[in-house]
């Protein structure tokens, strides 16, 4: 596996407000920062022409080193995503690696 892409890892402190804990994204901090396989998943659309939305899902394989949370946003190739579902960690053999699923929105 190739890890020619390089993506940012983001992650936001929780914040408590009177009526419930959110992640306060305005504070959040880059984690980690490195060389990925980015590949395509999935490209979803939406057939309404009230909301012209489409959805794209990756596979991102990162080294063994990064440490991915389900809560985090990932920056690839100046686009926004939200990490989808617990990382995938693969510890054996000679391609150890993390993958995780990633889910953007484009309005």
């Amino acid at each position: 596996m190739r890890f020619d892409d390089v993506l940012d890892i983001y992650r936001a402190p929780i914040v408590q407000d009177a009526y419930t804990r959110r992640r306060d994204w305005d504070r959040a901090r880059r984690i980690w920062s490195g060389p990925a396989s980015v590949q395509p998943f999935k490209v979803y659309e939406d057939r309404n022409p009230n909301n012209e939305t489409a959805s794209t899902m990756l596979n991102a394989y990162l080294p063994v080193s990064a440490e991915p949370d389900s809560a985090d946003r990932v920056l690839y190739n100046g686009r926004w995503y939200e990490v989808l579902g617990e990382p995938e960690r693969w510890d054996k053999g000679r391609l150890r690696h993390v993958k995780i699923r990633l889910w953007g929105v484009t309005h």
